[in-house]
């Protein structure tokens, strides 16, 4: 698409193969942009670029390890010049509260959801930095702006993501980049539906009275991605049904 909204943009996506992240590479490509979804399920991964078209790349990649950002990173530089547009979609959820998290479990979801997210940010934003311009998009979580008194691991990091996203909007401002988190609420997808629990009732909790789609987020997502939101940088962007109005 010429004269799509991020035409010509170079975009990763990390925890692309499914959920939210797919949404999202599927969005993008529609508005023009070339895009990189990253996870470590190869085969569904491969499939959903396949499925998504010619502008949808999978590669392969830990988020947790610097070693597999570098590679990534360097793939597409060296094919593009440039990445306009980085997407930190790749996270895990449990449903645990602290008094029953262990230190195992603790480093996990910190290792996935916060400095999986922190290598993207200083990786990529080091090479958007250096080409002066860019946006960078954390997914966070509406238990990033709130307490949550049986997710404690998952809520710590959330809430990380979004001070780091305020933290790096402030370091980058002066090379052109921008860094904002989105924090969805009840969204229908995979992760819903296996830890959901009794939908009914979570659904009676939201004001609007419905439970929002990917695709909804992934509207939010392109928004901040595009020049639209050319002076948008260091906040929160919320998708929740007026939950935490």
């Amino acid at each position: 698409m010429s004269n799509g909204r991020i035409s010509g943009k170079i975009a990763l996506i990390t925890g692309g193969a499914r959920g939210q992240g797919r949404h999202e590479a599927e969005r993008f490509a529609a508005e023009g942009a070339t895009v990189y979804i990253t996870d470590v399920l190869d085969h569904v991964g491969a499939a959903t670029a396949d499925e998504l078209g010619d502008a949808v790349t999978f590669l392969r990649h830990d988020v947790t390890s610097e070693d597999d950002w570098a590679a990534v990173i360097a793939g597409i530089v060296e094919q593009h010049g440039r990445i306009d547009i980085l997407v930190n979609n790749a996270g895990i959820f449990s449903m645990t509260a602290a008094l029953d998290t262990s230190i195992e479990a603790w480093n996990q979801m910190v290792a996935i959801n916060q400095t999986g997210v922190f290598l993207g940010i200083r990786d990529v934003g080091r090479v958007m930095c250096e080409q002066g311009s860019g946006s960078i998009i954390n997914i966070s979580s509406i238990a990033g702006l709130t307490g949550v008194g049986r997710a404690h691991a998952y809520a710590a990091t959330k809430w990380a993501v979004r001070g780091m996203s305020k933290s790096a909007a402030i370091e980058f401002a002066a090379h052109g980049v921008r860094v904002n988190s989105v924090h969805p609420g009840i969204i229908d997808t995979d992760m819903l539906r296996e830890f959901g629990g009794n939908l009914e009732r979570i659904t009676e909790s939201i004001p609007m009275g419905r439970t929002a789609s990917a695709d909804e987020v992934a509207n939010v997502v392109l928004f901040l991605a595009s020049e639209e939101a050319s002076y948008c940088s260091g906040h929160e962007f919320v998708v929740d049904g007026a939950m935490n109005a």
